[in-house]
């Protein structure tokens, strides 16, 4: 007997979501390059060495640097949102933003919170309704 597995489905065979394939077709438009998930950044866990996969680094221009950009439909769990503060903490020298599909949206059910909120109380730019700000593009592409 045959078993399978429960995966993730892969839009167009690539991505985790709509939201991450949407972005990566703006990124392809634009003329940009990325690594879709090509990259690892190490980070602590209290008690546990980790590493955490940015959705889309983005060189600029000049390729000395990059930006990292995670796509978020929503924060399922604390532990999420805790990783993006641990990467950005013990990465200080990274450029973290975040793309969110509704920034306005509760951290969780009945939480006077916001994603964008949140964000801001961070340090991490953002972004709403799951489109890169052309400012961003313009920024990757003169560099």
């Amino acid at each position: 007997m045959k078993t399978t597995t429960s995966k993730p489905v892969l839009y167009q065979n690539r991505y985790r979501s709509r939201l991450e394939e949407r972005i990566a077709g703006q990124l392809e438009r634009a003329g940009l390059h990325f690594d879709y998930e090509g990259e690892k950044i190490s980070y602590v866990v209290p008690a546990r060495k980790a590493r955490y996969t940015p959705d889309f680094p983005v060189p600029y221009k000049a390729k000395k640097a990059k930006i990292y950009i995670e796509a978020k439909g929503r924060f399922r769990t604390a532990q999420e949102r805790q990783k993006l503060i641990l990467v950005r903490e013990q990465n200080p020298d990274i450029d973290l933003r975040i793309v969110f599909q509704k920034a306005n949206n509760p951290i969780y059910k009945g939480s006077p919170t916001t994603y964008a909120m949140w964000a801001e109380s961070h340090g991490i730019k953002w972004a709403d309704g799951g489109v890169i700000p052309e400012a961003w593009i313009k920024e990757l592409k003169d560099g």
